[in-house]
């Protein structure tokens, strides 16, 4: 087949669902967003004796079983909780049925970093108190990865349906966008529940920790006084589908997907690298078909590392040049929730663009010249938006950056009517 025989449907988000430290629901996030909620605290869920500064950015009063209908809870571990919740929250707003899902093709990508490494916590300190005949045989099963998307597909019945989870790291969530982006654009599926979930643990945290890189307070991107992470938990999924299938339901559309990039330059385990930066932002432009002056704000991966900040920042600078469009980091308020960062900043980009704002980065008290954008210090601004970038970067030189449009109506009247003459 030539690829000029494929279909290519436009494709909308019809359903969000936010799992975040600032608030559950897309209703809580976005007002969470709005205010410049900061989620940033005392960790709870292990023990942190010995850390000198052990703050993180942890969901309180979470409570599965309010959202998850059929399956056990006790079979999930926290990263799975999150994960399904955030699908049945997507599937509840985007009005579609538990037998409208199990009739149609699905997909469901979900990204993660540690997978269930907090269950993994408990496994390996119990085998080394009590050895492994001791070891929880339910906490075991839980363990592995692929449980993110597979416990989501068991909960709604699906029976269509592919499940995979992409363990790209701190990129993941837009890598899992992505692929589901080319699904429901070649017609192969008609639902895709996309995004990512990972939880706290103490590996994670611990291994930020020893690079220098966990900040003793506040997570404070692009500010010259800047001293690293917050980790942080939850899970972001969005429901997707073509705009025909999203019309003839009468479903209300969030935002559209334009298109994404992908590249992994594998240049370093851990450092970023410039160029590659830059090359995946301008292969996510070529792909949604738009220009750097098109972009209206970004939202960046923005750590609040020394390195990554001043590097993303020059590769942004790289593409769009002098005209460099308002630049923010929603991990100022809810930290880094690794795998789930970028499905999260998806979802405040689907926000942003349908309420008219930009979220503000919070924690900010001056620039550094070195990353020299305007990062929308503190408080939100209301904005008129029309494409959105959203950038994934991670660990061993894998990028991803997806773009988002508004979608309007009467535009998309319009240019069937003109596809139809």
């Amino acid at each position: 087949m030539n690829m000029s025989d494929i279909p290519a449907n436009r494709v909308v988000i019809t359903g969000l669902g936010a799992v975040s430290s600032i608030g559950l629901g897309a209703t809580e996030f976005l007002s969470g967003l709005r205010s410049g909620q900061s989620a940033a605290k005392p960790i709870t869920s292990f023990d942190t004796t010995g850390y000198e500064h052990s703050n993180a950015c942890e969901i309180e009063g979470f409570d599965a079983r309010q959202w998850i209908k059929n399956l056990e809870v006790e079979t999930l571990g926290r990263a799975s909780q999150f994960s399904v919740t955030a699908a049945r929250m997507a599937v509840e707003d985007a009005a579609l049925s538990e037998a409208e899902l199990r009739s149609a093709r699905c997909l469901i990508s979900i990204g993660t970093t540690d997978g269930e490494s907090r269950d993994l916590d408990q496994l390996v300190e119990t085998e080394v108190r009590h050895g492994p005949e001791r070891m929880d045989p339910v906490v075991t099963a839980r363990v592995p990865a692929g449980r993110l998307s597979a416990a989501i597909a068991h909960e709604f019945g699906m029976t269509q349906v592919e499940a995979v989870t992409l363990p790209t790291a701190c990129a993941a969530g837009n890598y899992a966008i992505g692929y589901g982006y080319d699904a429901v654009r070649t017609g192969e599926i008609d639902y895709a529940l996309v995004g990512g979930a990972d939880a706290l643990c103490r590996k994670t945290f611990t291994g930020f920790y020893r690079l220098g890189t966990i900040a003793p307070e506040m997570c404070q991107p692009f500010d010259i006084d800047r001293k690293g992470i917050l980790t942080g938990e939850g899970a972001g999924v969005l429901l997707l589908e073509s705009l025909e299938s999203a019309l003839a339901r009468g479903a209300t559309i969030h935002a559209e997907v334009l298109g994404y990039g992908l590249n992994c330059d594998a240049h370093h385990p851990v450092a970023p690298n410039q160029d590659s930066i830059a090359q995946c932002m301008k292969l996510a432009l070529d792909s949604a078909g738009v220009t750097p002056e098109d972009v209206d704000f970004i939202s960046a991966h923005g750590t609040g590392t020394k390195a990554n900040d001043v590097t993303e920042a020059r590769a942004i600078r790289q593409v769009f040049g002098d005209r460099t469009p308002k630049t923010i980091s929603i991990k100022s308020m809810l930290g880094h929730s690794m795998g789930a960062a970028s499905a999260l900043a998806s979802i405040g980009c689907a926000l942003a663009l349908t309420e008219g704002f930009i979220p503000p980065t919070i924690n900010h008290v001056e620039t550094d010249p070195e990353c020299n954008v305007d990062c929308v210090p503190n408080h939100a601004v209301q904005a008129d938006l029309r494409v959105v970038q959203n950038n994934g970067l991670a660990f061993g030189g894998n990028n991803s950056v997806v773009i988002f449009g508004k979608y309007q109506a009467e535009q998309a009247e319009r240019a069937e009517q003109a596809e139809r003459v």
